[in-house]
């Protein structure tokens, strides 16, 4: 098959769908490779990598008018002139996007978005999600460090002694859980919290210590459980607990990293502008749902502001910060998907009944296959 490898154009969007790494073994297996010249240049792979790993350089219609078209981000309206009815599009195109879901459906390309793949065990080579939240988490607590005007460790100096920083971890998934072990190895002070019970073990593993809201109906302990993985919403009672918990544990923060998502639903507000006014001056807040509006109601997308003396850091694409890392990672799990849909001799061979196919496929022949 005939691979493309456009250049990403989503503004501040620096990864690239597939490495010099990947493009080897494409190649290998007898698929051909087109990559957009420039494609690479901000994740800091040269056009000369590709082309030393045997893929052909050329413009951005030929890359996105191959059989099948690897993407980081959903192809804009000008993209998707040049992709081809019957071509496949591989990428995290954001299943819960009905509009532009739907524009891909008239295209008649046949698109999966790799996001939506099931948390299983045989997934998790491929999943997305994981791999560039788990990044995420990572930079969101140096971006921190670097607003905060003190230090994160404990230091004794001859002049005196500093006290560490105390970091509160909003939301233990995979990003919450690298902000905690991050901040550990920085030498602060780590809480965290999650709905979920099973996140406990997981948080005091990494050494930090867990926000504990304790159940009161055995209704709010069964959501807590959430569905594949994901938190599910609370009922109104332990949002309303969990707030008072959160609020006296963020007013004694120096360093909140919130992490909040609910799939397919608005980020969850767990840090109120009452809470940020009675936060302590030069505190820092990074605010990774903010692009799903945002676990505080101050955060602005993509922009760094200060609101009562705290500095809220609202950036929505954290993983194109490190930008060669995240595409490695990512590259990889597009190519363990690529198993799925192509043999070993390059042909076409896309395993209808797996259900990790099943989950990802968005639209085919003109339709919308899945509506999230």
């Amino acid at each position: 098959m005939h691979i493309g490898i456009p250049r990403e154009r989503l503004s501040g969007e620096a990864r690239v769908a597939a490495t010099p790494e990947t493009v080897r073994k494409y190649l290998a297996n007898k698929h051909t490779v087109v990559v957009e010249q420039g494609a690479g240049i901000a994740a800091h792979y040269p056009d000369a990598a590709y082309a030393e790993a045997g893929a052909q350089l050329g413009d951005a219609a030929q890359a996105l008018g191959a059989d099948i078209v690897l993407k980081v981000r959903a192809p804009d309206a000008q993209e998707r002139q040049h992709i081809k009815p019957g071509a496949l599009l591989v990428g995290m195109l954001d299943p819960f996007d009905a509009a532009g879901i739907a524009a891909l459906a008239q295209t008649g390309v046949t698109a999966f978005a790799l996001e939506a793949a099931p948390r299983i065990t045989r997934a998790q080579s491929l999943d997305v999600l994981s791999s560039q939240a788990n990044l995420a988490g990572y930079k969101a607590v140096l971006l921190a460090a670097n607003q905060y005007g003190r230090l994160i460790p404990m230091m004794m100096t001859a002049a005196g002694t500093l006290k560490a920083a105390r970091v509160v971890v909003l939301g233990a998934g995979v990003a919450g859980l690298q902000a905690i072990a991050t901040a550990k190895r920085l030498g602060a002070v780590v809480e965290a919290s999650d709905v979920r019970p099973a996140a406990k073990e997981q948080i005091e593993s990494l050494g930090a210590k867990f926000i504990d809201v304790p159940f009161e109906t055995d209704e709010e302990r069964d959501i807590a459980q959430g569905i594949g993985g994901y938190a599910r919403p609370m009922p109104a009672s332990w949002m309303t607990r969990q707030a008072l918990l959160v609020a006296e544990r963020c007013r004694q923060a120096d360093i909140v990293i919130s992490t909040a998502l609910i799939p397919g639903r608005p980020a969850p507000v767990l840090i109120s502008a009452e809470t940020v006014q009675a936060m302590k001056p030069g505190s820092v807040i990074v605010d990774l749902a903010v692009e799903r509006g945002g676990n505080c109601p101050l955060s602005e997308k993509d922009k760094v502001v200060e609101k009562h003396g705290v500095t809220l850091i609202g950036y929505s694409n954290l993983p194109a910060m490190v930008a060669t890392d995240a595409s490695a990672l990512y590259a990889r799990n597009v190519l363990d998907f690529m198993k799925l849909i192509a043999n070993a001799d390059g042909q076409l061979a896309i395993q209808q009944e797996d259900e990790i196919i099943t989950a990802c496929l968005m639209c085919a022949d003109g339709k919308v296959i899945r509506s999230a």
